[in-house]
């Protein structure tokens, strides 16, 4: 699927002030192109220590949807900031961390490297969605040792992102959207994966979606599971501070802003989508 629409549709929670958006990226396998608000007003705003472009939306009622247009044939390479180490919670190593990644992959080098840190990460998570995540309470990413730990795309990334750092391998979080072959059109939430740099080429991993097929064999590709992904921001650790926002962990999906701070919607509708409609906003230099 060369060209395509994501449409995202939400009921807006009571006490709903702004909606923050993420404004879409540009890839190797293709760039954000258009973002269109059916529903609201929209205004560029910019991520404190990345760049990237992100939207603060006014909605004009109690519904809101959202659409992004992805062109497979317009590429880039991905972001130099993605791969640069930022000191937050969510990037920081924590000392013990760093023996442990350096015993999972020995003397290996290059490729090969990362993947024995992709397949040790795999054979320390399940895949789930815990109450508590394992770095709650933590200004760092703690070192697991042995035995296995709940965790989601966002967790287990989270682990394999400070492990591949703690080694000295470049490695980048991208976020966005996956809608599996298996449910057509239409997915239920966001989805994260990772990027690695390795001699100047780049490589993708999705370790939740291995384990998700019942495999700790982790190998590089964007798409073990078949399906189309569409990835719209980068990084963890972000901040707003035009909206008193920062440590944010990702802008996965679209969220809430409300007087007690900030919240993720509740069964939205994501679909692939080929019908737009309302004032289009065009991006001409998106950043993935």
């Amino acid at each position: 699927m060369s060209t395509f629409e994501l449409s995202y549709r939400t009921k807006l929670p009571a006490g709903t002030e702004d909606v923050i958006a993420p404004g879409g990226m540009a890839t190797p396998h293709g760039s954000t192109t258009a973002f269109q608000v059916e529903g609201g007003t929209a205004i560029e705003i910019e991520e404190a220590s990345t760049g990237q472009t992100a939207y603060r939306i006014a909605p004009a009622g109690g519904a809101l949807t959202l659409t992004w247009r992805f062109d497979g044939a317009s590429t880039a390479p991905y972001p130099e900031v993605m791969f640069t180490p930022r000191d937050t919670p969510f990037t920081r190593s924590a000392a013990d961390l760093v023996p442990e990644a350096q015993d999972d992959a020995g003397d290996l080098r290059g490729l090969a490297h990362a993947r024995a840190i992709a397949c040790a990460t795999a054979e320390r998570f399940t895949y789930g969605h815990p109450t508590a995540r394992f770095n709650d309470g933590f200004d760092h990413v703690p070192a697991l040792g042995c035995g296995l730990t709940e965790g989601s795309c966002v967790d287990i990334n989270t682990y394999f992102i400070a492990a591949l750092r703690a080694v000295g391998i470049e490695a980048g979080y991208v976020t966005g959207f996956f809608f599996p072959e298996d449910k057509g059109n239409h997915c239920e939430d966001g989805h994260c994966w990772v990027v690695t740099r390795i001699n100047g080429e780049t490589q993708e991993w999705d370790i939740a979606h291995h384990l998700k097929l019942g495999t700790r064999n982790i190998q590089p590709g964007l798409n073990p599971k078949p399906g189309v992904r569409a990835a719209t921001f980068h990084s963890m650790g972000l901040a707003f501070p035009t909206l008193g926002l920062s440590n944010v962990t990702a802008l996965i999906e679209p969220f809430a802003l409300m007087d007690e701070g900030y919240q993720p919607f509740a069964s939205p509708d994501i679909r692939l989508s080929s019908t737009s409609k309302a004032s289009e906003v065009e991006m001409q230099d998106s950043t993935v």
